[in-house]
């Protein structure tokens, strides 16, 4: 996850080409990075991480590394930030508009960089005057555009930029679209299965990571961005199916950099599973053992009869 939070990967956009104007396309062999740097050049770093001040201004630098064999001109851009379904960092595509993070950082529009060179560029970082407590994730590309028959192409690279406004960190996470289900083993004298599917979603002003934990199982749910949401599908085995199946879920926050958990939050789940295969199983045994008793009787029953008859031939 750290990984994937650490670098934008290359990401292709695309959309139809204006007819009037279609743009020129990319130099096929150009490739590049885009990564942190200081003015003097890359420093290291996969990300930035700043906190800020409301109103405060701060100036960082980028560098861009053209890796290809002819001069290029990148479009610098910064979006909001987000995560996929997958739990992979990405920022948002040109055509949307950023509302959040993204507004913070102010980049120069382009920079040509020549053949196996690295340009450092300056950019600046303002929070707005009101800005609220907690995290603003955003990230920084470079892009080039082009062509390919009828559609236009953006390919980008980036990184991210993890913005905080200074202020009391207020995680939460809530829950919703709870379901539980039972599913028998086919071996009556065997436990089931209790899967657990919901909704998570990072109610607070903070990135959180969040491990699941329920019976004995206990998993890594990943990251959540403030506002994010993610379906959860868990499983339990080993649970005797003996009419209401109750289990708690139990999830335990992190505030990356804090070295403890913050208080779990739990979510308990109902479902009914009567224990058919048993119950049947039982009375197979009871039907068996009865009819076993009654043959056992007759068998008795027969045996005195005989040995009566004997007993009067005798006589």
């Amino acid at each position: 996850m750290r990984r994937a939070a650490a670098v934008l990967a290359a990401t292709t956009l695309l959309f139809p080409a204006p007819p009037a104007a279609p743009a020129a396309a990319a130099p096929a062999t150009v490739t590049w990075t885009v990564q942190p740097a200081t003015a003097a050049g890359p420093d290291g770093r996969r990300w930035i991480e700043q906190t800020l001040d409301p109103g405060q201004r701060l100036t960082e630098h980028l560098a861009v590394r053209n890796l290809g064999d002819t001069p290029a001109v990148f479009t610098l851009s910064a979006a909001d930030g987000y995560l996929t379904a997958k739990g992979r960092f990405n920022m948002l595509p040109s055509d949307r508009a950023s509302t959040d993070g993204g507004t913070w950082i102010e980049v120069p529009p382009t920079v040509t960089v020549e053949p196996g060179k690295t340009a450092v560029v300056p950019f600046t970082i303002t929070a707005p005057p009101g800005a609220l407590p907690g995290d603003h994730p955003a990230g920084i590309a470079a892009s080039i555009a082009g062509t390919r028959g009828t559609v236009q192409v953006e390919s980008r690279v980036g990184f991210r930029v993890l913005l905080r406004a200074s202020g009391t960190l207020q995680p939460s996470l809530a829950t919703d679209q709870v379901r539980s289900s039972y599913a028998r083993s086919w071996l009556p004298w065997r436990p089931g299965t209790l899967r657990v599917s919901y909704q998570l979603t990072n109610t607070g002003n903070t990135r959180l990571t969040v491990t699941s934990k329920i019976g004995s199982a206990t998993t890594d749910l990943g990251e959540l961005l403030p506002g994010g949401a993610r379906p959860v599908d868990a499983e339990v085995d080993g649970v005797w199916s003996f009419g209401r199946v109750r289990s708690t879920v139990a999830l335990l926050p992190t505030v990356p950099g804090e070295p403890t958990p913050r208080e779990p939050s739990t979510l308990t789940v109902t479902t009914w599973a009567m224990p058919w295969p048993q119950l049947l199983t039982l009375l197979a045994a009871a039907l068996l053992l009865y009819a076993w008793r009654l043959r056992r009787r007759h068998l008795a029953t027969m045996l005195e009869k005989a040995r009566e008859e004997g007993r009067r031939s005798a006589v």
